[in-house]
């Protein structure tokens, strides 16, 4: 097997299934003279209640995603074609066993988002978390600033029974002092070098909530989730914080990490348990 192949296995392994739940999105409000006022993530400015995708494949090489329910989709509805052989031509694309998604590689000035999103995985449920910046100024003034981040509670509906909802994370703050001291393994993944077979879980430091908690937008979300990400990017090194208490005694968290250039350096998935 080839790192491609196991990335497609993981992919398969991960999103098949028919997952469905109520997408909240969090939108920055423009005023009558198109000046963005704040993003608040309290509150939902939109929620839409069916939201649905049926990934589904027709045997090992091929498959199909068939989405509803999408905010940004024409109609809102999409379908792709899903192939072994041209999955991840990209590299935006990222699968671990359990966690997975796709990433914006670099800050882009020449493309109209720099967007995430992350899917954690326990049983048959899915929490989602998309985060979206939009570019603002131009030239040497162009900077980047949080514009909308989206929370779904998916679960699988071809699972009997189908697994039942978590408790949102609205009190973050208590859920991370909680975590504080929980043991961890970490496992990492570099763009365009994808291990061939499972990499050994390495130890890793336990869990500190100063060391999440690392950016001024700190926020919880529907079904566990909870995020720190930065406001706007800055001109340097900076690093995404998402994670979800999946179940009262496990917490996994995916940090998303960018170079001085910008450009997507790792991702990295922590597995932190109670001991």
């Amino acid at each position: 097997m080839t790192g491609h192949d196991r990335q497609w296995a993981l992919n398969r392994r991960n999103f098949e299934g028919r997952w469905c739940g109520p997408s909240h999105w969090y939108l920055r409000p423009r005023g009558g003279d198109g000046a963005a006022a704040p993003l608040d993530l309290a509150q939902p400015s939109r929620t839409i209640p069916d939201t649905c995708y049926a990934i589904s494949f027709s045997d090992s090489d091929t498959g199909l995603w068939d989405g509803r329910g999408l905010l940004l989709a024409p109609g809102g509805r999409r379908q792709l074609p899903l192939s072994r052989a041209t999955y991840n031509r990209g590299g935006m694309c990222w699968q671990f066993a359990g966690a997975g998604g796709q990433s914006s590689l670099v800050v882009d000035p020449a493309q109209p988002r720099f967007g995430h999103e992350l899917n954690l995985f326990h049983g048959r449920s899915r929490s989602m978390l998309v985060l979206l910046y939009a570019p603002q100024g131009s030239a040497e003034a162009l900077r980047w600033r949080l514009d909308a981040v989206a929370a779904v509670a998916f679960r699988c509906s071809l699972s009997s029974p189908v697994d039942p909802p978590r408790p949102p994370a609205c009190a973050w703050p208590e859920l991370l002092a909680e975590q504080e001291g929980w043991p961890a393994t970490v496992e990492r993944l570099v763009p365009h070098h994808w291990p061939a077979e499972d990499p050994p879980l390495q130890p890793c430091a336990p869990f500190r909530a100063a060391d999440f908690a690392l950016h001024e937008r700190t926020a919880g979300f529907a079904d566990g989730l909870v995020c720190s990400v930065p406001e706007q990017l800055p001109a340097e090194a900076f690093l995404l914080q998402v994670g979800c208490r999946l179940d009262p005694d496990t917490f996994h968290q995916v940090s998303v990490q960018f170079d001085a250039d910008q450009r997507l350096a790792a991702w990295e998935l922590r597995r932190f348990r109670r001991p």
